[in-house]
């Protein structure tokens, strides 16, 4: 894709926080390319969460970066000063992220060694309690343990960003006062909109706000609405989130799973394996990357302006990571 003019006349840059490959070595890394866009993508992939121990992960990240290295139209990104070239260039920059601490198997010095691999997010826990934390499917959160303070100490230190998606809600509190860093809501939606178990009080979203975070509105259809995965959803999202904590402080992480009909595929037969919030609408609906390059479109047209478009877009985002990365 070539350049299309000054930086001044191109979109603003695409910051996708959150995507979901299917979690096999040999995955097809090109299906990123479909976040390309003029103004520049940056999209950070999940490379594992529960099931997953340093192994896994490592071998995973290993096998995807090649991949994506040898593909023209993606670049790996340890750096901001990377997704930018890869914006003046066309192509889609590409960072990791965990979606539970497990794969550190407890060891704190692994913080170190996935962030060397590209790892430059991770949430402590996903969806129920484990050692570091609470998570948000538990009927009590008892919050951080003196693990999961220490973790969060040790993102700090080594500069991988503290995600509180999937985490419960006093566990992500008590993140965003143990860290010295912004703490994000990387895939979440805002509770007082759907009441569902992943989405996040308006409390969260001050506090997350207060470290100088983002909260990153969601595109799966059971966490907007009754399973409503649309442009227009995102949107009443974003506009409450930037009623609270102002147009600085909000993104956009659709949280799409490239593997999504095996996923509802797993979610028919095993409907056991997941709470009624989760099933009770059938199959999921995701939005799709397609879908997420219009939202600047549909910003604009609810009255946005520029500034605060180029913000939530991938802005925000981008003074996270400039802030936080090492």
């Amino acid at each position: 894709m070539a350049n299309e003019g000054p930086a001044a006349h191109r979109p603003p840059l695409l910051w996708e926080q959150h995507c979901c490959l299917p979690l096999r070595r040999q995955a097809d890394v090109g299906e990123l390319a479909r976040y390309r866009r003029p103004g520049g993508s940056f999209v950070s992939v999940n490379v594992g969460y529960v099931p997953h121990g340093a192994a896994d992960v490592t071998g995973l990240i290993t096998s995807w970066r090649q991949r994506i290295a040898e593909d023209h139209r993606l670049r790996p990104a340890g750096s901001v000063e990377d997704i930018e070239a890869a914006a003046r260039a066309g192509d889609v920059a590409v960072a990791f992220d965990l979606e539970d601490s497990g794969p550190l198997e407890g060891r704190l010095d692994r913080v170190r060694r996935f962030y060397d691999l590209g790892v430059r997010t991770m949430l402590p826990s996903y969806n129920t309690r484990n050692a570091a934390g609470g998570g948000c499917l538990d009927l009590t959160d008892e919050g951080l343990t003196a693990y999961g303070r220490a973790l969060v100490r040790e993102m700090n230190a080594v500069g991988m960003v503290a995600d509180g998606s999937h985490c419960g809600a006093r566990t992500g509190l008590e993140m965003c006062e143990v860290s010295e860093q912004p703490v994000i809501y990387s895939h979440s939606c805002m509770r007082s909109l759907w009441d569902h178990p992943r989405n996040i009080t308006d409390e969260q979203a001050r506090e997350c706000a207060a470290t100088g975070g983002v909260i990153g509105i969601t595109g799966v259809g059971i966490f907007l609405g009754p399973n409503e995965a649309t442009v227009e959803a995102l949107v009443r999202h974003i506009d409450h989130a930037v009623g609270l904590v102002g147009p600085e402080h909000v993104g956009v992480s659709t949280d799409y799973p490239f593997d999504h009909e095996d996923f509802n595929t797993m979610l028919a037969q095993s409907p056991e394996l997941f709470p009624d919030s989760y099933t009770r609408w059938g199959p999921i609906d995701f939005m799709p990357p397609e879908d997420l390059l219009t939202v600047d479109d549909a910003l604009r047209a609810r009255g946005y302006p520029d500034d605060a478009v180029t913000a939530i877009l991938g802005g925000n985002f981008r003074r996270v990571a400039a802030q936080v990365w090492q």
